[in-house]
C-alpha cells in the first residue's frame, strides 16, 4: 500500500471510530453540572463529539464537535455551559510605543554599563523571563516590606520593564534591552503600596551608597519637608540625578519628591501625545513622556490582557486590575450601576454603569446574581483602563471599557459576546510612575554615551532638546515637552556638554 493510501485509510478509520466528527470540527471546553460528567460524555459520544481532554478537577472536558452536536449539548440540562476551547501561541516580542515616542529604539545601549540605576519601588520579580538576565543586585527594606526580588504588587516590575526589558524575543523591550544597564533595586513598598518620607530618604542614600547616577522614584505624594529636600539637594550635589512621578490627581498641587527643584518632575502624556487628564500640572512639571497604556513586565503570570468580541467586532477593553483569567461567551444582561445583585444577568454576562460603589462591589453582584462576566463602560470620556478589585477575590473575569462603547453595547444586549482575560506575565499600566521610568531610562541612556557630562549637564541636555508640546515654550502640563533620546544625544555631540 502506498502512501498516500496508507493515510486515507487511516482516515476512513477515524471516521469510523468517531462517528460524525470531523477534522473541520472545532474544539470547545464543555463544563458539566456536579455528578453529570459521565452522563454528558456518553450524550456527545452519541452524537459523534470526541473527547481530547478531561479536566477533572473543573467538572470539565476539551472536546471536538460539530456545529450539530454543539447544538444539541447546549440543550443537554446535564451541561452547566460551553465555550470555544481558544488557541494559545507563544509570546512574540513586542515594542511599546513609548520606546519610539521618546527615541530609545535610536541610540545603542551596549555601552551603557558604565551607568547605574536604582529603582525605588515595590520589587523587582528576579524570574521575569524579560528581566532575569539583567545585571541586577538590590536592597530589601528592613522594616518589613520584603525582599527586593519579589514585587507583591507588581509596580516595581512594571516600572524596572520599561527602564530594562531585555531584548530577547519575547514579551518587550525597555529603553535599554541589552542587559548591559547596571540596575539596583530598593524596596520600600509591600502590597499596601505606601512607604514614609523618611523611608524614601534612606533608599535613596542606599542608591547613593551603591553606585546610582540616576534614581527612579515612580512615587510620590503630598507636602514637602525640610530633611527630604535637603537629602536630594545634597544627591544632587553628588552628581545624581533624581527623577519622579509628577502625581496622578488631575490637578495643579504639588507632589513631593517630584516638585523639589533638584529633582525632575515628570508629567505623563498619551500615544496621541496629549497629556493624560490625571496628570499633575504644576510649575515644576519639567519633561513628559507615555504614561497612558503602557505595556511592561509584571510578576510572572500575574497580569492579565483582554479581548472583546461582540457579534464580530472587536471592541477595545481593558482588564479590571485583579481579575482572575477566564474565558466565556453569552449574551449581555443591562445591570445598571449594579448596586445589588444583578439577578437577571444569571448565565449572562453583566453590562455595569461605572459609579456609586466600588467596582469589586460591582463585579460581586454579577456574581451573586449568576453573571459569568462582567463589563464596566465608563461615566466620563475615554476607556476605563485603571478600575481595579484592590483585594477582593471574584471568579468571574471583568473587563472595562470606553462610555461611548457602553451606549452601544446597551442597543446589543443579545448578541453573542466572547469576553477574555488571559494570563500573562505582562499588563497595561497607566500614570506618572509609568512616564517616568521612560525618562529615567533615557537619562542614563544618554548619559552612557557621555560619561564625562555631570548630572546637571545631562538634566539640561533633555530639556533642551524635549519635543515642545502644549503652548508654546515651557507650560505645567507638559514641562518643557517630551523627552528625546536621539536628538539629546546629537545635543551633546555637536555642542558638548557645555551646551550652545
Amino acid at each position: 500500500m502506498n502512501k498516500s493510501l496508507s493515510v486515507f485509510a487511516a482516515s476512513i478509520l477515524a471516521l469510523a471510530v468517531t462517528g460524525n466528527a470531523t477534522a473541520e470540527d472545532k474544539r470547545y471546553i464543555v463544563t458539566f453540572k456536579q455528578g453529570k460528567g459521565e452522563s454528558v460524555k456518553s450524550f456527545m459520544k452519541k452524537r459523534g463529539g470526541r473527547q481530547a481532554l478531561e479536566i477533572r478537577r473543573q467538572n470539565a472536558m476539551a472536546a471536538h464537535m460539530s456545529a450539530t452536536t454543539l447544538k444539541e449539548m447546549r440543550s443537554n440540562p446535564d451541561v452547566a455551559f460551553i465555550e470555544e476551547d481558544v488557541k494559545r501561541y507563544p509570546m512574540s516580542q513586542e515594542t511599546p510605543y513609548g520606546i519610539t515616542m521618546v527615541q530609545a529604539d535610536q541610540l545603542g545601549d551596549t555601552q551603557a554599563g558604565n551607568r547605574t540605576v536604582c529603582i525605588i519601588d515595590s520589587g523587582y520579580d528576579l524570574v521575569h523571563e524579560d528581566l532575569s538576565g539583567n545585571a541586577v543586585t538590590g536592597t530589601s527594606d528592613p522594616s518589613g516590606a520584603g525582599n527586593w526580588y519579589e514585587d507583591q504588587s507588581g509596580h516595581g516590575t512594571h516600572v524596572a520593564g520599561t527602564i530594562a526589558a531585555m531584548n530577547n524575543g519575547t514579551g518587550v523591550v525597555g529603553v535599554m534591552p541589552s542587559s548591559n544597564i547596571n540596575l539596583h533595586i530598593v524596596k520600600v513598598f509591600d502590597g499596601d503600596g505606601w512607604a514614609y518620607s523618611s523611608s524614601l530618604m534612606a533608599a535613596a542614600e542606599v542608591c547613593a551608597d551603591n553606585g546610582a547616577n540616576v534614581i527612579n522614584m515612580s512615587l510620590g505624594g503630598e507636602s514637602a519637608n525640610f530633611l527630604e529636600r535637603r537629602t536630594f539637594n545634597n544627591l544632587n550635589r553628588q552628581g545624581i540625578l533624581s527623577i519622579a512621578a509628577a502625581g496622578n490627581d488631575g490637578n495643579t498641587a504639588h507632589s513631593y519628591p517630584a516638585s523639589y527643584s533638584s529633582v525632575v518632575s515628570v508629567g505623563a502624556i498619551d500615544s496621541d501625545k496629549a497629556i493624560w487628564s490625571s496628570s499633575q500640572q504644576t510649575d515644576q512639571v519639567e519633561l513628559s513622556a507615555p504614561g497612558v497604556q503602557v505595556l511592561s513586565s509584571v510578576p510572572t503570570d500575574t497580569g492579565r490582557i483582554s479581548s472583546l468580541t461582540v457579534g464580530s467586532v472587536d471592541i477595545e477593553s481593558a482588564p479590571i486590575s485583579g481579575t482572575p483569567a477566564g474565558a466565556i461567551t453569552g449574551s449581555m444582561e443591562d445591570c445598571g450601576t449594579a448596586e445589588s445583585a444583578c439577578t437577571s444577568a444569571a448565565g449572562k454576562i453583566c453590562l455595569i454603569a461605572r459609579g456609586n460603589i466600588s467596582f469589586a462591589e460591582k463585579v460581586l453582584n454579577c456574581e451573586s446574581g449568576g453573571g459569568i462576566g462582567a463589563i464596566i463602560y465608563n461615566n466620563e470620556e475615554g476607556l476605563l483602563s485603571s478600575a481595579t478589585l484592590s483585594d477582593t477575590v471574584t471568579t468571574i473575569p471583568s473587563v472595562g471599557i470606553s462610555d461611548t462603547d457602553g451606549a452601544t453595547l446597551l442597543t446589543q444586549l443579545s448578541a453573542s459576546v466572547d469576553l477574555e482575560n488571559e494570563a500573562t506575565s505582562y499588563e497595561y499600566f497607566n500614570g506618572t510612575s509609568m512616564a517616568t521610568p521612560h525618562v529615567a531610562g533615557v537619562a542614563a541612556l544618554v548619559w552612557s554615551h557621555f560619561p564625562n557630562c555631570s548630572n546637571t549637564e545631562i538634566r539640561n541636555a533633555l530639556t533642551a532638546t524635549a519635543e515642545d508640546l502644549g503652548d508654546a515654550g515651557r507650560d505645567n502640563a507638559y514641562g518643557y515637552g517630551l523627552v528625546q533620546a536621539k536628538a539629546a544625544y546629537d545635543y551633546l555631540d555637536t555642542y558638548g556638554c557645555s551646551g550652545s
